[in-house]
């Protein structure tokens, strides 16, 4: 299937149970539009999974073939999501910490570092922003 989130063209209405975004939304300037979008592909009770980037680097690749626009707060993916879901149907989460933030920034690679290091929540460093939206019945 392809589809256009921006426009939603080519997105069926009430059809999925379950829709997963992973690093996608950062490179669609009209975010709102997606988010509504992602709401009206849903079937009562579907949820939507999102993955969203906090602190980061640019993607050269993509940013300069179609764009890239935005990154996440926990705070500014609440409020867009609940803008469409509603308060009562969306949960954040953040990961990340100093460390972490500053071995991405450094190109740094994951397993360059211990799983107990990257396992660290520090709140002031969100580097992956996650979002759980529910659909209601």
């Amino acid at each position: 299937m392809i589809g256009d989130l921006q426009t939603g063209e080519g997105v069926p209405t009430e059809t999925f149970d379950c829709m997963i975004l992973t690093q996608t939304l950062q490179f669609i300037y009209d975010m709102r539009a997606a988010v509504q979008t992602l709401h009206r592909s849903l079937r009562p009770g579907g949820v939507v999974l999102v993955t969203g980037t906090g602190i980061s680097q640019l993607s050269r690749y993509d940013m300069d073939r179609w764009g890239e626009y935005w990154r996440f707060t926990s705070l500014s993916a609440k409020r867009m999501f609940e803008e469409v879901f509603g308060p009562d149907a969306v949960t954040i989460r953040c990961y990340g910490n100093v460390l972490a933030a500053t071995a991405l920034l450094q190109g740094i690679a994951a397993d360059e570092l211990k799983n107990s290091e990257l396992n660290v929540v520090d709140e002031d460093y969100e580097v992956v922003i996650t979002i759980m939206a529910v659909k209601g019945t």
